[in-house]
């Protein structure tokens, strides 16, 4: 007598799951130049059970980008409290963090979603804002006690600084005109603003 067959249950997929492919493909190919169908074909799943999940591709693509957003908060957490003691050493690590990160982002990502979901768009600058602000302006109060942070300049005003030129440098246009990339752009703000704000001691030590 045949044993019957048995199918072997469907993989049940999970909202990070569905996340995780479309972050994957979402930096490195941007907003627009990804269905819902490539990725439900990707994942084995129906658009309709896509769309189950996430009720639009702005709430997927505002998923990923908090996925992303928590994943840099934990790092530079980690960062700065296990190296509390020493600036120069949480510096290089907190730049080396953030350098990583971006390299993920592409700008067609970046452009796609200030174009098209612009709201979206503004949580990304907000949250950028409140990392910097949190992070880096606690580094840089902590270089200053180190004395390897100019002190004449407030600490507050070289992280607004800092902030600023982030602004107007990191948007898609700006970043399409210089012919940076995320990355780029990034790591040649901090070298020009560092130039201007660390002592001859800080220079020795970084």
């Amino acid at each position: 007598m045949t044993e019957p067959s048995h199918t072997p249950p469907p993989v049940r997929i999970t909202h990070e799951k569905i996340v995780s492919v479309a972050r994957g493909h979402f930096f490195t190919h941007g907003f627009r130049g990804v269905t819902m169908g490539d990725l439900a074909e990707e994942l084995g799943m129906s658009k309709k059970t896509l769309y189950e999940h996430f009720p639009s591709k702005a709430a997927l693509v505002e998923a990923v980008i908090l996925h992303k957003s928590q994943e840099i908060e934990a790092d530079l957490a980690r960062i700065t409290s296990e190296s509390s003691a020493n600036f120069p050493g949480a510096f290089h690590h907190l730049l080396v963090c953030v350098q990583g990160h971006l390299e993920e982002i592409r700008p067609p990502f970046v452009r796609d979603v200030r174009r098209d979901a612009p709201e979206v768009f503004k949580q990304v600058e907000n949250r950028r804002r409140d990392l910097i602000h949190r992070y880096f302006g606690k580094l840089i109060g902590r270089g200053r006690r180190a004395g390897v942070i100019r002190k004449d300049i407030p600490a507050k005003l070289i992280t607004e600084i800092l902030l600023g030129t982030v602004q107007a440098v990191m948007n898609p246009e700006k970043l399409a005109e210089l012919k940076l990339t995320p990355k780029t752009g990034f790591s040649a703000i901090i070298a020009v603003i560092l130039e201007g704000v660390i002592t001859e001691t800080g220079r020795s030590k970084i």
